[in-house]
């Protein structure tokens, strides 16, 4: 058994509770116990506030590669995409596995304790199969495992280079050829101890109906996290209403895919019927603002997706920075930009967006609490720096919401074993190893 002091404590809501004393058994908590003033012999002392372990529901970790090298000249979604075939077409599994250990590592410095890392760089290039098919994707999994964060491993299918369009030299080394052969391969993978596999349709763009239908009930079957990009780009919109007369959302839902374990990243682009048919059907909807305005994607209508009963979680996408604080307020914050309007999405949503919420769509409904029961992560951000000093329990949630950044982030405890001390990772020279694998990828 551990035992730990909270100073302060968020277990929901708009304020932090004083004095939290938590007890863990091996990867669990045991118990929570708030207004308790001192810490009991033996526990250890967490300055600060302590919230839930977050979880990034929206990972392309190779992109991390792609950070200050695609910020100059001008462009849009289209002109970046090139860059970062260029970045995919140089991947291979040794060069994979210390970038994606080292950027899951910067994840666990910043609070993550679990991602969702949406995986379609699956063979060797210009298509041609690994003698292992899978070993990209067992790179990612030993990665997390190495950085000591959970993973849920989203294998997307991906068969097309655009709606009626063959695939082009690196995209050959994104698919499978068909959902069938994509199924095969998928169904080899094994999860493990703080792994989990989920599927995905990487878009409309890439999956025709039919085979977006294949992928939907072989992950129905196996009631598995489905996730899909999703009106990411009102080119893609267009595409699909000539080609399929309905919007990517609607051939998903005609596909089956809708529903409680379904999850379209973005949708930043929507249209009107599109919110009642992923609200209704319980559908998340994962924003990733800081790569939707890096790549001019556009401002997502959080308000109005909630409104619409769609549940919200939040992503870094191509980590042009790892900062879930970031990703929360910039849903408030972008949004102000476009309605003239403040305080629609309460600091306490946001927060609960990126740790239980996030959590749970990537089927780790256990975590994103600290509560008796639920996997014992922790996260201490320290309140002595500059942005977060006088901060107190009535406004610690909003202040950590709106003003700390990942660097405030002092410890983490992911299930149960501590990852991250006084700012630093126990295992890993993060910093280092993300200099030595990125230098790599590019020499």
């Amino acid at each position: 058994m551990s035992a730990y002091w909270c100073e302060l404590a968020w277990l929901g809501g708009e304020t932090a509770a004083e004095g939290v004393a938590v007890e863990i058994e091996g990867e669990r908590i045991e118990s929570v116990e708030a207004g308790v003033d001192a810490p009991s012999s033996g526990a250890i002392r967490l300055d600060g506030i302590t919230i839930p372990g977050m979880a990034n529901a929206h990972s392309h970790v190779f992109q991390r590669a792609l950070r200050g090298r695609t910020h100059s000249g001008r462009g849009d979604f289209w002109t970046w995409r090139e860059a970062m075939y260029g970045l995919a077409s140089r991947l291979d599994p040794d060069l994979y596995l210390p970038l994606a250990r080292a950027s899951f590592g910067e994840m666990a410095l910043a609070g993550l304790t679990c991602v969702g890392e949406f995986h379609y760089l699956h063979h060797g290039p210009s298509g041609v199969p690994l003698s292992n098919p899978n070993e990209m994707g067992e790179a990612i999994l030993r990665a997390a495992r190495e950085a000591g964060i959970r993973i849920t491993l989203l294998d997307a299918c991906y068969l097309h280079g655009g709606i009626g369009q063959d695939l082009d030299d690196v995209q050959r080394r994104f698919s499978d050829g068909d959902a069938e052969s994509w199924a095969e391969r998928v169904g080899e993978l094994e999860g493990g101890d703080g792994a989990r596999i989920g599927a995905a349709i990487h878009s409309i763009r890439a999956v025709d109906p039919d085979s977006a239908a294949s992928v939907a009930a072989w992950a129905g079957e196996r009631e598995l996290p489905l996730h899909a990009h999703v009106s990411e780009q009102p080119a893609e919109n267009s595409a699909c209403l000539e080609a399929y007369g309905s919007t990517p959302t609607a051939v998903l839902s005609a596909a089956g895919a809708l529903g409680e374990r379904f999850v379209a990243v973005h949708g930043t682009h929507l249209g009107d019927g599109d919110f009642p048919l992923l609200g209704e059907t319980g559908s998340t909807c994962c924003l990733c603002p800081t790569t939707e305005r890096d790549l001019a994607d556009g401002i997502g209508p959080a308000a109005r997706m909630r409104g619409a009963g769609i549940g919200l979680a939040l992503g870094s996408d191509s980590h042009a920075v790892i900062d879930l604080f970031e990703e929360a307020r910039a849903v408030e914050l972008d949004e102000r930009l476009h309605s003239n309007e403040r305080g629609q999405s309460p600091a306490g949503e946001l927060l609960g967006a990126g740790t239980e919420s996030s959590h749970r769509c990537l089927g780790w409904p256990e975590a994103g609490r600290i509560e008796p029961g639920a996997i014992a992560d922790l996260v201490t951000v320290s309140l002595d720096s500059p942005r977060l000093a006088g901060t107190d329990a009535g406004n610690a949630v909003a202040s950590v919401v709106f003003a700390a950044g990942a660097a405030d982030v002092t410890g983490v405890i992911a299930g149960g074993r501590e990852i991250v001390r006084d700012g630093r990772h126990v295992e890993l020279d993060v910093p280092a190893e993300l200099d030595a694998a990125i230098r790599a990828v590019w020499s």
